[in-house]
This record gives structure tokens, sequence and C-alpha cells, in this order.
């Protein structure tokens, strides 16, 4: 590639506004990026060969990231189709009894999603839960789903997914760090989660006879595994993830040393929990399904990839640092405000975070905010407006909890109150206090 080449700043900017309407057109989102990226680079000056080295540079750049995402597929299907995530489920919301059954659905919710299992499959898991718990507590519909998404958007910063993934490789960090860099915004977006929905519990819907006429049946039917053996999984991936910070912290060089990356540890995790469960048998089928939920987001990632390397290739970064500069504002807050609008424009955290730190980690490093801090804000700010209308997170929850559009549209500035406390308070421990 011609390291001389730079791409227009209005060009890039341009690609990427192509990228994002033909998103919102429904266009799928991989040929959207893709094209907005051929289209920014060649607005941008770039010949044809020079643009297809843009795309291969992208491409390239996310190669890591989709190694790591591939590997967590295999803990995502093993949680999801073992029924380990269903136990885990169960298990909080029938130990902490009808009394907390706000607070009890929404940290379910959370914990399955932080171990691996995607977002809209924990509302669809905890759901028929959450409906017949509802029922005998007279909690609305509005009340229930913003408890799921509110505490899958808690655990989803706090999971070794694809999202996660994406903002430690972004900015060339352990998955462990973002992680645990996440875990207090995670608590404080708990905490909202409970206080709003507390208020909301004799707003909206009520729960009919009729939303419970399916529930009694398959799932009923299914033998689940133990607790013990469903803990497996994810207690060992975060142990294992935990080993080098634990050793950096206590100074144990063997540990510091050992550096398991997320891609080995998720697999073995995943292998070791499927056998403790008994289902030795059935791994390979875990692995079918994970690689198929997995799909998506790889492909999505080569695509975010290429425009990331569009903008990159362009004075567009500088040119931002020098307009906020001049504006005054503080340039910490780019980060959380571009995981926001990205993840709004696609209406997925993934991709949101994937467009982020592809396209805005170089200026936002740029304003000296540390790689951690920059990870940390544009993950939390992912979680803001990613339920949008225009994207499947929204229709998956509505379904599971027998909504209309209108009704479950009503949930999106609650939910949007979540996703902010936990971005403010990434925002001001991270970017501002810098601890």
């Amino acid at each position: 590639m011609d390291l001389s080449l730079v791409i227009s700043w209005w060009a890039a900017l341009a690609g990427l506004a192509i990228a994002i309407i033909l998103i919102l057109r429904r266009l799928n989102p991989v040929y959207s990026l893709i094209l907005g990226a051929i289209i920014g680079s060649l607005l941008g000056g770039a010949n044809l060969v020079q643009t297809l080295d843009i795309l291969i540079k992208g491409s390239q750049s996310v190669m890591g990231t989709v190694l790591r995402v591939l590997a967590a597929g295999m803990l995502a299907g093993v949680m999801m189709e073992s029924g380990a995530a269903d136990t885990l489920a169960r298990t909080i919301v029938n130990k902490m009894g009808d009394r907390f059954a706000i607070l009890s659905l929404a940290l379910a919710t959370m914990v399955i999603t932080a171990v691996g299992v995607f977002i809209p499959v924990a509302v669809l898991i905890v759901a028929p839960i959450a409906l017949e718990v509802g029922k005998k507590m007279h909690l609305s519909k509005l009340a229930l789903l913003v408890a799921l998404s509110g505490g899958g958007k808690a655990g989803n910063i706090i999971s070794p997914n694809p999202n996660t993934i994406a903002a430690a490789k972004g900015f060339n960090l352990e998955l462990s760090q973002v992680m645990l860099a996440d875990f207090i915004p995670a608590l404080f977006a708990l905490c909202t989660t409970v206080i709003i929905a507390s208020l909301l519990k004799n707003k909206g819907t009520a729960i009919l006879d009729a939303d419970l006429a399916n529930l009694t049946s398959p799932a009923t039917s299914k033998k689940y595994p133990s607790l013990r053996s469903a803990l497996v999984t994810p207690v060992l991936a975060i142990v294992l993830l935990l080993l080098n910070p634990l050793g950096s912290i206590f100074h144990i060089t063997f540990l510091t040393k050992l550096n398991l990356d997320a891609m080995y540890v998720l697999p073995i995790a995943a292998i070791a929990g499927a056998l403790a469960m008994g289902q030795g048998k059935q791994i390979r089928n875990f692995a079918k399904s994970g690689i198929d939920r997995m799909t998506d987001v790889v492909l999505i990632l080569i695509g975010a990839g290429t425009i990331g390397a569009t903008i990159t290739s362009s004075d567009l970064p500088a040119k931002i640092i020098s307009l906020i500069n001049m504006s005054h504002i503080s340039g910490v807050l780019l980060a959380p405000i571009a995981g926001i609008l990205m993840a709004a424009a696609s209406a997925s955290t993934s991709t949101g975070v994937i467009l982020a730190t592809g396209s805005f980690s170089k200026a936002i490093l740029g304003f000296g905010v540390s790689p951690l801090a920059a990870a940390t804000m544009i993950h939390t700010g992912g979680i803001v407006i990613d339920q949008l209308p225009h994207g499947n997170y929204f229709h998956v929850t509505a379904n599971a909890m027998h909504m209309n559009i209108k009704e479950r549209s009503r949930a999106i500035l609650y939910e949007a109150l979540v996703g902010a406390t936990a971005m403010i308070v990434a925002t001001v421990m991270y970017g501002f206090l810098g601890l």
C-alpha cells in the first residue's frame, strides 16, 4: 500500500455516512461497510489498486479479533445449548424469591449475559421465567422488559463476548483488563435497572393468561444440568483470564509470563464445562451452534475493518482532534460519543464498538486518553441506544415479552438511561479521574 496516500477527511466521512445510511436502509451490514469504504477511498483520491490495498489492510487488521470471536463461539454454544444458562437463571430467581423479583430477574439476565451468552438469547432464556413471576407479583410487561434488558446491558460489558473482545483488541489490551474495568459501571447499571423497573411496575400492560399459554412445555420437560456443573465453564474461564492480571498485581512472575489468551481460554473452559455436565458427546453440536452465531459477527468485523482502514488512512482523525481543540470540549468525550453514535447507527453493541474502535481509536488516543480508558468508554457508550427498531434486538425482545411495537418502543428511553449510567460512571472514573 502507498504509505504517502492520505484520503481526504470529507471523503472518509462520506464513506462512513454512506455505510450507515445503507445499514439503516436494511442492506446487509457487511456489504454496506465495504461499499462505504470503497466509495470513501475513491472519493478521497485513491485509485482502484490503492482502494483495494486499503480494504485488504483493513480486513487484515481485524484478524486477531476474528480468531478470538470464533473462540468465544465455543463458550457461547456450550452455555446456550447445554441448558447451563437456564440453570443459572432459574437458580438465581428461585433463591432470591418473589420479594426481590425485579432484582432477581435483572441479576439473572446479567449473569448469563456475563458468562458469554448473547444478550438477545439471554432475554429469551429469562423471559418465560419473568412472565411467570410477573403474573404472580402483578408486574407490568414494561417493568419486566426494562429489568431483563437492563440486566443484559450490565452483563454485556463484562462478558467475554465479541463486543468486549473488539473493545480490548481495538486498543491492544487483554480481554480481562476491559472486563475488570467495566465491572463497576456494570454494577451501577444494575442498580439503575432495578430502580427504574421498580418505578415502572404498575405502568404499562399487565400480563394476561394468554401470555403464559405457551410456557408449559418442551422447555419444562427439558433436563437441565446441575448448578455445580453449569458453573464449571464460566468459573474456569474467569479464573484463567484473571491469572495474568493477578500475577501483575501480586508480582508473581510465573503468572505474569503465562499470558493465556482468550483464544485458548474460552474453548478450553467450554470443553471442560461440557464434560463436567456429562455432555461430552454434544461438543460437536455446541461448536456448530457457536460458530453459526459468530459468523455474522466475524463478517461484520471484516466489513468494519475496511471502513476503519479508510478512516485511518485519511486526515479525519487529525481534523477531529483539531476541531475538538478549537471548540474547547474535552477530547475524552469523543470515546463515549463514538460508541453511542456507532451503536445507534447499527442498532448493535458489537457492530457499534467494532466501528468506533476501528474508526476513531487513533483520534481518541491523540488526546492523551489511555487505551484502557478509551476501550471502556467506547464499550459502555455502545450499550446506550443499541436497542433501536432497525436492529434485531428490539424485535427479539418484543416477541419474547409478547409486546407490540408501540409497547416495546416505550422501553427504549428507560433502557438508554441504564446504558447512560454505565457510560457516565466509566467516563468519570477512567476518562476524567484516570483511575
